[in-house]
């Protein structure tokens, strides 16, 4: 670890109602995919931590699955991990979502961030599609909510005003070790992140409820096929009918998302690779304890 005296470092937690972008600031600030990105709610299921370094500076980033009211152990877990991610923080981004009204899961959240003592920024995301002039009805309706440590209108997509949330960060960053070396963007193995990629490309390519009856297990990734590695990946899905989506006719489907899955591990990786993809049905998995333990979905009351 560092030891220089005026070394500066800590962790942020970056939490918020389901699909503010809280996954696309992070990718940002690190400046590469470390989390997955799509368009839809609750793509987010584990804490993801993203780490930024600079010269003089160290930030490690918890991303955090969007607060939604539980619906089965999965979102129990998903919301657990959320709220416990507000504890041994040395700060926190709440993001909200420009285009969305302050709702119940924004007061829910503002509840909590209440009780804690470590400044917090109301950061509201998504500027590039809203009309500057109905951003300060938005920005009055939460600025009396709690004292804010700073309020921050911004673009994570296009990158509006990062740089500068960054920068105030830093400056109310306490003095503190260098936790991991400057080349590392995460503290997640490998595996963890290949698994991700295989999902998002689930959520990107399928509709409706597949994609959140749907997990990735990757079984194996250290054995080569001639000068590329072989990563073999379990699809888990809920009912017979999802397992014949993903498959799609003649294998079509499985076959792209396992093309678009590969370009990104490549990226990842910086190697070839061949992703041997397969389907299998575990009815009710989503309230399984011994499935959710499995895939690493853990609450500490299971």
């Amino acid at each position: 670890m560092k030891l220089d005296p005026n070394y500066k470092s800590g962790f942020i937690a970056i939490i918020g109602r389901p699909n503010v972008g809280k996954s696309t600031l992070l990718n940002r600030m690190i400046g590469q995919k470390v989390a997955i990105m799509t368009d839809k709610p609750q793509t987010t299921r584990n804490k993801i931590q993203g780490v930024y370094t600079d010269k003089g500076h160290q930030i490690v980033f918890v991303d955090t699955p969007g607060v939604l009211k539980p619906k089965n152990k999965l979102s129990d877990f998903m919301e657990d991990s959320a709220m416990s991610a507000l504890k041994g923080v040395d700060g926190i981004l709440f993001m909200i979502n420009a285009l969305q009204p302050r709702g119940a899961g924004d007061n829910f959240i503002i509840k909590q961030l209440k009780q804690v003592k470590v400044p917090v920024y109301l950061v509201i995301n998504k500027i590039d599609q809203v009309n500057p002039n109905k951003l300060l009805p938005i920005m009055d309706s939460y600025k009396n909510a709690m004292n804010w440590t700073d309020v921050f209108p911004i673009s994570a997509l296009q990158g509006n005003n990062v740089d500068e949330l960054l920068d105030d960060l830093k400056k109310h960053l306490p003095k503190g070790p260098q936790y991991y070396p400057s080349d590392q963007v995460t503290d997640h193995p490998e595996r963890f992140i290949v698994s991700e990629l295989i999902r998002e490309k689930i959520f990107e390519l399928t509709r409706q409820e597949i994609p959140y009856s749907v997990a990735v297990q990757v079984q194996s990734m250290n054995s080569k096929v001639g000068n590329k590695l072989l990563i073999r990946a379990l699809i888990i899905v809920e009912r017979p009918g999802q397992k014949g989506i993903i498959i799609g006719r003649r294998g079509s489907m499985l076959k792209k998302i396992g093309t678009l899955a590969r370009q990104d591990i490549e990226r990842l990786l910086g190697t070839g690779v061949y992703l041997k993809l397969w389907v299998k049905v575990y009815p009710h998995w989503r309230d399984n304890k011994s499935i959710l333990n499995q895939l690493g979905y853990k609450r500490s009351d299971y």
